[in-house]
């Protein structure tokens, strides 16, 4: 098998008799989203390959629960935006950016928008997948068209000499992309884990240190100096970068960047503006302007 045992690919059991799975985008047209069910391991073949890949779509609002896969997992978006959550980080991923998770490694993935997207699973004993580290990255346009590639056969194709150098030069690409600064790091911590969950869950949330340090259940001076500690930075800073890497996802998926300033809690556009462009080194207007799916979307 695969060796895949969640339900994050969001496929749809056939009804007996039916060939091969069928995709949650078409299920919905059919049945509407409450009826999708999620992709099995029982619904692959029993020998896949070491490099499969799908294309597909979720519905906003989704929340596929803390889950891993026995496969390293690479997630590339098309359109749409979905937050992923690791024991470690918290992702916001916007169209043209992709995820790579090592297999086992533990995530949950919540869709803030309605979601396309492509997948490829790689067996953990494929050449170079065991030393990648998790990674967000953009996808150049030879990784997209390589994913694109893999998607393109199907499940049962041979791993000949020509999918595996694509698959390779894949891993290899992978590798090269640098890593995305777009991250948020969470603290080990339980009780500033959920005050920082909290956060995430509404980044326009202006409520002070204080109150923050008594629903952790601490003085502050415990909490200020706990934070530091496990964030490597102090709780104002990790605010601020939560909100622009909120602001990103939003920017890119269409919101003003005016209405975005002002939901995440910044004065005017302008001192919001100066504080994104310090964090990524582009201000919010280029960041639309030069999304890498712009071309393609």
């Amino acid at each position: 098998m695969i060796g895949h045992s969640c339900r994050h690919c969001q496929f749809v059991r056939p009804a007996l008799g039916e060939p091969g799975p069928v995709f949650a985008k078409d299920a919905l047209a059919k049945t509407g989203p409450d009826h999708i069910t999620m992709k099995r391991s029982a619904d692959l073949p029993a020998n896949p390959p070491p490099v499969v890949g799908f294309a597909d779509y979720y519905v906003g609002g989704f929340v596929d629960g803390f889950h891993t896969h026995e496969r390293a997992q690479l997630s590339m978006f098309m359109a749409g935006s979905v937050t992923v959550t690791t024991h470690e980080e918290s992702f916001v991923l916007r169209p043209g950016q992709a995820l790579w998770l090592p297999a086992h490694t533990l995530h949950q993935a919540t869709c803030r928008t309605d979601l396309s997207f492509q997948v490829i699973y790689v067996d953990p004993d494929f050449p170079g997948v065991g030393t990648l580290p998790c990674k967000m990255f953009d996808a150049s346009s030879l990784i997209r068209g390589l994913m694109d590639e893999i998607i393109a056969m199907s499940f049962e194709f041979a791993m000949d000499n020509r999918m595996s150098t694509i698959s390779r030069l894949l891993i290899d690409e992978i590798e090269r992309a640098p890593r995305l600064a777009e991250r948020v790091l969470l603290p080990a911590d339980p009780r500033m884990r959920r005050v920082c969950e909290a956060i995430i869950a509404k980044p326009g949330d202006g409520r002070d240190i204080d109150h923050w340090a008594r629903e952790a259940g601490m003085a502050r001076r415990t909490f200020t100096r706990l934070f530091q500690s496990q964030m490597g930075m102090g709780f104002a800073a990790w605010r601020r970068r939560v909100r622009v890497v909120e602001a990103a996802s939003r920017i890119a998926t269409g919101q003003s960047i005016a209405e975005v300033a002002f939901d995440l809690g910044y004065d005017n556009a302008s001192s919001f503006s100066s504080m994104f462009h310090r964090t990524f080194g582009v201000s919010p207007r280029e960041l639309r302007t030069n999304s890498p799916m712009a071309a393609r979307l």
